[in-house]
């Protein structure tokens, strides 16, 4: 069967508009109440007509002194958030990190969402795209988009982790900030078909116990996985947070394996081929492999293990003074539900257990919080998370111990925030 070639020409970023600053008007003295119902109506009018000649694009500059004298923005098509907020992710060429302190719940925005892509993000007409599913199967097949969202649709929400998430820290602190540390996750709900269904539609040969899974980008991204494994919760995914998948997200479709490490969620998938083994492609073997003290690696290591991390106070912030601190984080595993989440403040000598924000579902982000009183002295935070399968997540010294300092990927290690007197938080290895 022949598969339809793919476009990965790069998008041209669209250029923004700009507008004028709302006219305002100065009174010489301080007016009178009648004076005031009087003028007002001038100024609801002329601000009228401008709104009317030029539509508000978020600029900070229509912003007015008194927002209830003048007509607010008309509708838009397409919603944006306000002016005033400025999160963003920390972005480089491969990569972009989430702002996991600036955050609330546990869904991630789809355009706060962490990416990473190996040879940019591919452009994709979804009337082109198809999927081919061969190797082991009894009915090889081609589906088109409109085919595979025929089948009936599943949601969930999920989080998504980079194997290479806080990677630097093997070696001692290097990151100042949760985002910078931390940002190689976050949580969306994720709809599309259950792979199984597919599957269902091709049949399967019995020694057919491996899949790979390869995308539509330059690099041709593939991963090989366990058929076994993944079948109770794989979903081709064509939908994020109640619309279609951005781009750099997979757009049109993409694997999801729930818990697993990012790079087997192959996205813009085109084709998915059911063999009896792995067939050891370049992400499983010179990528993607935990280099063990002795100079082994380990391959195959895919699910995330328990973690979690303060979000505030966190590097990069100040406590103002001494007082009431809610301590707040997130907690994940990729093999099931976050059980507990213990936290410190004084470097892992005692720990209190901090209350779990409902929901507390499996696979998924999940907020934590405890109260505090700082009394100004020096401190250091510290969060664990244990799951429902018991484990509990290491301390930088005890994970050393096990997998020496060779590695990049899979790190887990309790993070330390350490806070000065005067308040400032900063990344520190106790």
């Amino acid at each position: 069967m022949k598969l339809v070639k793919q476009q990965t020409a790069q998008s041209t970023p669209l250029k923004e508009k700009t507008t004028t600053a709302m006219p305002t008007t100065r009174a010489k003295d301080p007016p009178t109440r009648r004076a005031f119902l009087v003028g007002a109506t001038s100024v609801v009018g002329a601000a009228a007509a401008h709104v009317l000649l030029t539509p508000f694009l978020g600029n900070a500059a229509d912003v007015t002194d008194d927002p209830t004298r003048v007509p607010g923005a008309p509708a838009t098509e397409y919603g944006q958030r306000s002016p005033f907020e400025r999160v963003r992710r920390l972005a480089k060429p491969q990569r972009s990190r989430t702002p996991l302190q600036a955050l609330h719940g546990v869904v991630t925005p789809s355009a706060l969402h962490f990416e990473r892509h190996h040879n940019g993000v591919p452009r994709i007409d979804p009337s082109r795209h198809r999927l081919l599913v061969h190797g082991l199967v009894e009915r090889p097949l081609i589906f088109t988009m409109d085919e595979l969202k025929r089948f009936p649709a599943v949601s969930r929400l999920a989080f998504l982790e980079c194997s290479g998430n806080s990677g630097q820290e093997w070696k001692g602190p290097r990151g100042t900030s949760a985002q910078e540390i931390h940002g190689l996750t976050s949580t969306s709900e994720w709809t599309g078909v259950r792979l199984s269904t597919v599957l269902g539609e091709t049949g399967r040969h019995a020694e057919a116990t491996w899949m790979l899974a390869e995308g539509s980008d330059a690099a041709a991204m593939t991963r090989s996985v366990p058929l076994d494994r993944i079948l109770g919760e794989a979903l081709l995914c064509y939908a994020q947070n109640g619309e279609p998948l951005r781009p750099e997200q997979g757009y049109p479709l993409r694997l999801l394996l729930p818990g697993w490490e990012g790079n087997t969620c192959i996205k813009w998938v085109r084709r998915l081929k059911l063999t009896s083994a792995p067939l050891m492609t370049r992400e499983e073997t010179s990528k993607y492999t935990d280099v063990m003290p002795d100079g082994t690696a380990r391959q195959f290591t895919f699910e995330m293990e328990a973690k979690s991390v303060i979000t505030s106070p966190s590097g990069g912030q100040r406590l103002p003074g001494p007082g009431f601190v809610e301590i707040r984080g997130l907690a994940w595993s990729g093999r099931g539900r976050v059980e507990r989440v213990d936290v410190s403040v004084d470097g892992g000598k005692r720990w209190r257990t901090a209350a779990l924000q409902s929901p507390v579902l499996p696979k998924c982000h999940t907020r934590f919080r405890t109260a505090w009183q700082w009394d100004g002295r020096e401190a250091v935070l510290q969060s664990r998370c244990t799951d429902e399968t018991g484990y509990r997540q290491p301390t930088h010294e005890e994970l050393v111990a096990v997998r020496g300092t060779n590695s990049y990927y899979h790190y887990n290690a309790v993070q330390s925030w350490k806070i000065d007197e005067d308040g400032r938080v900063s990344n520190v290895q106790v």
